[in-house]
């Protein structure tokens, strides 16, 4: 399995968009690693998970082409990993599609809602987007993965999910991004399966939140029950994502504040395999 992270970033991006805090500063300042886009990631090129606001920025700095992209899956329906205003240019004469192909988009009753009025709208979208609700522990099937949604603890106005992607050679991923430390029904069914990866939330950076994020200690604390419960062992990779400057820490006081816990801390552009 390939996991690319396009974007690494909390809603308000890295640096905030008006921001002028001191991590902000830094970061402007040093730019690199430190510079992070809203949350998104792509898995096995064909994949991807979420649609921020800075989709458009990731297809230039990854020379993507989302024509071909086939599925779509959303965590929730905050705009900053759903943006549907972008979604809206998916039909001409915004996008000429060699194959007329639809994007198939996955997601919960919220995310539902707002394709449906969109849809509802507008026909010739329609022939271009095709939405599927999938409830919360549902498994369903895309062309090469198999995925099932479980419930984050991020907002009571909604069932935001997390998710468990398994490609065809049995390689499992735990993506669990804006969440904090997850419910107990969450927890009996990931104890079902071993991960080879696991990807989470870390909003806060060094500092606990574990109700609707996660910081390190939050990270800590889902590490060490995974391992306890057999989820995870020593070949299991951890990855932290989804940082806020009010954590405070750049990308290389990250990777140190991780290293003793064995966390890889992903940046705009990492990739890896599993």
């Amino acid at each position: 399995m390939k996991v690319k992270y396009l974007g690494t970033g909390a809603a308000e991006g890295w640096p905030g968009v008006f921001c002028s805090c001191r991590a902000c500063r830094e970061a402007r300042d040093r730019g690199g690693k430190n510079i992070r886009t809203r949350s998104s990631a792509l898995i096995n090129d064909s994949l991807m998970v979420d649609f921020p606001p800075d989709s458009y920025c990731h297809i230039i700095n990854y020379g993507l082409d989302l024509s071909k992209l086939k599925h779509l899956v959303i965590t929730h329906s905050h705009q900053d990993h759903f943006y549907i205003d972008d979604l809206k240019l998916r039909k001409p004469v915004f996008a000429h599609l060699e194959d007329d192909s639809v994007l198939n988009i996955y997601g919960n009753k919220a995310v539902a809602g707002i394709m449906a009025e969109i849809l509802d709208d507008n026909s010739i979208l329609k022939q271009y987007l095709n939405f599927h609700y999938i409830p919360p522990f549902e498994t369903f099937r895309t062309d090469d993965m198999m995925i099932t949604p479980l419930l984050a603890s991020h907002d009571r106005k909604e069932d935001c999910y997390i998710y468990i992607f398994e490609d065809k050679d049995g390689k499992r991923m735990l993506y669990g991004n804006d969440t904090g430390i997850f419910p107990e029904e969450t927890w009996d069914y990931i104890g079902r399966f071993r991960f080879d990866l696991v990807s989470l939330d870390c909003t806060s950076g060094p500092l606990q939140e574990g109700t609707y994020h996660m910081g390190i200690p939050d990270n800590i604390r889902i590490k060490e029950r995974m391992l306890q419960m057999g989820s995870a062992d020593k070949d299991t990779k951890f990855v932290i994502t989804h940082f806020s400057h009010n954590g405070g820490l750049l990308h290389d006081q990250l990777v140190e504040a991780a290293k003793p816990h064995d966390f890889d801390v992903a940046y705009d552009g990492f990739e890896l395999f599993v």
